[in-house]
């Protein structure tokens, strides 16, 4: 692993953390001496989580627990979060891709899949815009996804809003660009987190039918993803902003 010394003691906040993609994050930018807090749904998982980090002789990160698509109830745990500080960097991971078939989606279901999926990430990179406009400098790396690329079926919706996150991602950019913030997203492939390790357990050739796709013959990790977090919020991407960067393994 890379070391970036101007992450070191800066203060991160990740969402999802407790499992898959966000806890390789939380560990990722632990092991590179950063001040790690996260927020989850999963109390039992971020303990964990965080417990993991300090058996690995880390900083014991701190932990929220809240339901994202409650804006509120996330806000305010972002509020205790930060204990008044200001935040170097947020990064936007928590999301769900369920699968729904197209005839199936409701009303409810749309707006239950933009909550979890899109709307938390504006409504967190606003309120933690502020500090870093006061400091003049900071990072906001969106999570999105290859699916809306991909044409990918089932996942209507989550393609939806995962395609809206580089536009969020592209705007936010600009928006913040003056004050010395930088916002990027990252765009995985199929992450084989246990989550989709348990899926993809139920149709095995599926994993053999997507490595077919990629033009590397190794399945994405989730500290494949948490690489490119760490490069996006330390000053060695410095002028890297406005960007959604392909992870895929070479699916596109």
């Amino acid at each position: 692993m890379a070391d970036f010394p101007s992450l070191h003691g800066q203060l991160v906040v990740i969402t999802g953390g407790a499992g898959g993609i966000g806890a390789a994050m939380v560990e990722a930018f632990a092991a590179q001496r950063a001040d790690v807090r996260f927020l989850d749904i999963d109390a039992p998982a971020a303990e964990l989580t965080a417990q993991r980090v300090a058996d690995r002789g880390f900083a014991r990160p701190r932990y929220g627990i809240c339901d994202l698509r409650d804006v509120e109830a996330s806000l305010a745990a972002l509020d205790r979060l930060l204990d008044g500080r200001d935040a170097h960097a947020l990064v936007n991971n928590a999301a769900n891709d369920r699968a729904q078939p197209l005839g199936e989606v409701t009303p409810a279901d749309w707006d239950d899949t933009v909550a979890v999926n899109l709307r938390h990430q504006f409504f967190l990179a606003q309120a933690i815009a502020p500090g870093m406009r006061r400091n003049r400098r900071g990072a906001i790396v969106n999570l999105g996804s290859i699916s809306w690329m991909m044409g990918a079926t089932s996942v209507p919706v989550y393609a939806a809003m995962k395609s809206a996150v580089s536009g969020l991602t592209k705007t936010l950019a600009r928006e913040l660009g003056p004050d010395g913030i930088r916002v990027n997203a990252i765009a995985p492939g199929w992450v084989l987190t246990e989550r989709q390790l348990a899926k993809g357990r139920a149709d095995p050739a599926k994993f053999d039918d997507y490595l077919r796709r990629q033009c590397l013959k190794r399945h994405l990790a989730p500290d494949d993803i948490a690489q490119w977090a760490l490069w996006l919020c330390a000053d060695e991407s410095a002028m890297c902003t406005g960007q959604t960067l392909i992870v895929d393994g070479g699916v596109i």
